[in-house]
């Protein structure tokens, strides 16, 4: 991962004019933060979540959608592994409101932002769920948003299971997720 720095705040207009190159981009700050391609573990982890919580959403108003696709939180862009938000709240290119749940496969690379301001601006912008999951020592931590600030809902560990009900019913094990 790396961080862009310049001399002043860069805005969407930049990052927008950014070339396709591969990489993951995130404004966050007025900073561009640039990611490689997530790896396999990571995609497979991200994949049987995202297949588990688009069967949970078949019938409803809500949508799944995969990194990459923007998130627009005020002047911050931002790619979670996985959103879920109403299906009329989808743009072609961007989610402009906050979804309903980000979801992050933590990485030893991007932990420290998934965990420290990835965190702090889901709850700034009052995103209701944030999900982060290890995959290399299989957990999820499931937060909610409770008076305007993140609580540990569940969480579970190796070959525990949980069952979630927002924003979708679906029922969580790290080991099963992990060795898909």
């Amino acid at each position: 991962m790396s961080v862009m720095a310049t001399s002043r705040l860069l805005s969407r207009d930049d990052l927008e004019a950014l070339p396709d190159d591969g990489l993951r981009h995130e404004l966050i700050d007025g900073a561009f933060i640039m990611t490689p391609s997530p790896g396999f573990r990571h995609q497979t982890l991200v994949g049987a979540l995202y297949r588990k919580l688009h069967a949970a959403s078949v019938g409803s108003e809500l949508t799944v959608l995969m990194a990459p696709f923007d998130v627009v939180l005020g002047d911050n862009v931002v790619e979670p592994d996985l959103i879920v938000a109403p299906r009329t709240a989808f743009g072609e290119r961007d989610l402009a409101m906050p979804p309903l749940l980000a979801f992050e496969v933590r990485s030893p690379s991007t932990g420290w932002l998934d965990e420290g301001r990835k965190r702090s601006l889901y709850e700034e912008h009052r995103v209701p769920s944030y999900w982060l999951v290890d995959p290399l020592r299989p957990s999820i931590l499931i937060l909610e948003l409770k008076d305007g600030r993140y609580v540990e809902a569940a969480s579970a560990y190796g070959d525990q299971s949980i069952e979630v009900c927002l924003p979708l019913r679906v029922t969580l094990n790290p080991a099963t997720l992990a060795s898909v």
